[in-house]
Parts: C-alpha cells; structure tokens; sequence
C-alpha cells in the first residue's frame, strides 16, 4: 500500500503525520469515500466537488486545484493497483500549535489512502438488515450544516456503537427535533405509495453522492422523489426501506425498533434501483 501525503508516497508503515496536526489535535478537516471500480473511481469529479465545496465552508484552502486532485486520486489508484476498493481523501488544517486557533496552521495536509473495501456481507444485500434508532441525537443544523462532510465523526460513533450493541449493523439517527435524520454512515430511503422520500438535508442528512445517484435513477424511471421531513412513524409504517453510501451502495432494510417493514421482504422498487445501480457502475466500468 502506499499513501499520499503532501505530494509524495510512503509505504504504509512509513505514512505518518505530525502529531500537532489540527485534523488530529480537534477533527478540523474534510474528507471523502469514493468507491473504486474496475480501477476507475466511481463519481470521482463529484466527490472532488463536494470536498472543495465543505473545504470553503469551513475556510480551509486546499493547497491544489480541483483538477490537480482529481489526477492526483486518479494516480494514487493506479500506483496501488487497485481495482476494487475505496478511497480515503482528506484534508486537513495542517500542523500548528496547540489551541484550537487555525491561524497557526501554515498549509492543509492532503492524504489519500487506497484500500480494500468492507462491505455488508452479501447476505444482507439478498435478505435486508435490521437497525434501530439511536439514542444519540444529530448535531443540529443551526449548529454544523450537514453538507460540511467533517473528519469529525464522534457523533455518528457513538451511534455506531449503539447499533453494535444491539446486534444491528446500523442506527437510525433524529435530530433535536425528534425528526429522521440519517443513519451513521448511510443516507436513509422510504417507499410509500410507490414514491421516494428521503429526510432533507436540513433535517441534519448528509447530500450523499449515492444519495443523489439513486434519486436521478429513481426519476428515469418515472418513480416520484420527495427530499423531506420524517418521523419514525413514516419509517415504521413504511412499504419499503433502504440505506444508501458509498460502501454500502443499496442496502434493504427489512426490520426497524422490531417492526417489520412492509411484508419483510425486499420490495420491488428497492429491488429495481439496486438492478439500476449495478447497471450504473458496469456502464461506468465500460465508459472508462
């Protein structure tokens, strides 16, 4: 494996950053996972947008044009060989002193990180999964917009580790408001009367570029889309129920709190967009 640190390639027992970096010191950075395919990254000029979009929002300057962090991440694929995986991008405010002040940060860290990718085994894809909501609330909008992707995840960890020790791979997270939010690591899609509905980002959501994907397929296929407000209630009252990320892809859920979701099978328009998705990718393996 080698890893991308400021313009320069080590092996990974080598790959090491500065111990006053501020991404380390306070999580202050921004980071994408894009998913690799057939050795192309999938949706890659998107993900680039996105970094420097939360980049801005936080006053972070990327020491790299966009163009030059797209062919960057392109190499870093190729260098490793890889042909299926993930990308970790990130960028942080670099070193500086102790104290949260980011004006002693002289030059964001960029890192790119080329790895296999961990997957929900197949099982789940074919029977769906169970989660369960959180206790531990989304930090609300007002506070942190949810577009600004952040190396700081702990909220989402601890909801993570609520999920585990309810033997379920995921958690449904709400926000101050007692609305649906997202879950730790995916975006979450509801059917119901044979439309899409998904919470909106101001609902504390994450606009996920899987997220995105699904919605424009879901619209060449004449399925109606709505980005809007939801409570448990529409979750468990539900015809249909998946997560969407870039590890997970499309993922069904079956079962949410103990509830069985429409009859506990896979429904058929969760079953059409995962067909849509793989569709997708194979399209974009062949474009490349």
């Amino acid at each position: 494996m080698k890893i991308f640190i400021n313009g320069k390639y080590y092996d990974k027992a080598d790959a090491q950053i500065s111990v006053f970096d501020h991404g380390l010191l306070y999580g202050d950075g921004v980071f994408e996972g894009i998913r690799i395919y057939n050795g192309k990254a999938f949706k890659l000029r998107e993900h680039i947008e996105r970094l420097y979009q939360s980049a801005k929002a936080i006053l972070l300057d990327i020491p790299m044009t966009k163009g030059g962090m797209e062919n960057a991440v392109m190499d870093a694929v190729k260098i490793n060989k890889k042909e299926n995986g993930y990308i970790r991008l990130m960028a942080t405010r670099g070193e500086g002193l102790l104290g949260i002040d980011p004006s002693t940060c002289k030059r964001a860290t960029i890192i790119i990180i080329v790895a296999d990718i961990q997957v929900y085994p197949e099982k789940y894809y074919k029977n769906g999964i169970e989660i369960v909501t959180a206790s531990s609330r989304r930090i609300p909008s007002d506070c942190l917009d949810p577009r600004i992707k952040s190396l700081n995840y702990l909220n989402n960890i601890m909801a993570k580790i609520e999920a585990r020790q309810a033997n379920c791979l995921e958690a449904v997270m709400l926000n101050r408001e007692g609305f649906v939010a997202e879950c730790t690591g995916d975006n979450i899609f509801i059917v119901r009367n044979d439309e899409l509905l998904t919470p909106a980002s101001n609902q504390g959501a994450l606009d996920g570029i899987t997220m995105g994907t699904v919605i424009e397929m879901a619209n060449s296929l004449k399925i109606k889309t709505h980005k809007t407000s939801l409570t448990r209630y529409d979750l468990y009252s539900a015809d249909e129920c998946f997560l969407t990320g870039t590890g997970a892809e499309i993922i069904p859920v079956i079962k949410i709190d103990g509830r069985v979701i429409g009859d506990g099978r896979i429904g058929a328009i969760t079953r059409r967009l995962i067909k849509g998705f793989k569709e997708l990718v194979m399209w974009h393996e062949l474009k490349y």
